[in-house]
């Protein structure tokens, strides 16, 4: 697969990605980034939005799994207590727990999607792996470093802003 940081699609939060927008493009798995794309680093609460979003994924058939690079439990503790599949020290951008994910669940890159907030990690790991890379808008930069990192990512952001699907 060729190297790429800019994502095949854009939405501004994670919940504004639907089930019947995924199997319009064939996307039968959802690989999900955690810090940030479903949870702020700083909480350990769930919106009503967000669980509401995952019970809607999972009454329509679509296959969740949290793909984090995060070694602690946070991710993993979430992952349990809502029934989702959740692969930690993933290293992503390799492809490792990309695809242990992929084998997992069974389903080829081409029919599954990572979601993410970072575009040096979850986009560029999505695109290495041959899967759709959907970026949303972090939930809060919420120090020094990840707003930094931000600003790198406006460039990629810019060049596939016509990616966009929600304003």
């Amino acid at each position: 697969m060729p190297i790429s940081l800019l994502p095949k699609l854009i939405f501004c939060k994670l919940t504004d990605i639907t089930a019947e927008f995924l199997r319009q493009r064939g996307i039968e798995l959802l690989m999900l980034d955690f810090d940030n794309t479903m949870l702020p680093y700083t909480s350990r609460v769930p919106t009503e939005e967000l669980l509401s979003w995952i019970d809607e994924m999972k009454r329509e058939g679509i296959w969740l799994c949290v793909v984090s690079n995060s070694k602690k439990d946070k991710a993993a503790g979430f992952c349990r207590e809502h029934d989702i599949v959740c692969i930690t020290h993933s290293r992503k951008p390799t492809g490792r727990g990309i695809h242990q994910c992929l084998r997992q669940f069974d389903v080829s890159p081409s029919h599954a999607a990572l979601v993410g907030d970072q575009i040096f990690t979850d986009v560029l790991g999505a695109n290495c792996a041959g899967a759709t890379s959907i970026l949303v808008k972090p939930i809060h930069l919420h120090n020094i470093w990840l707003k930094l990192r931000h600003v790198a990512e406006q460039p990629f952001i810019y060049l596939a802003n016509n990616r966009r699907i929600t304003k």
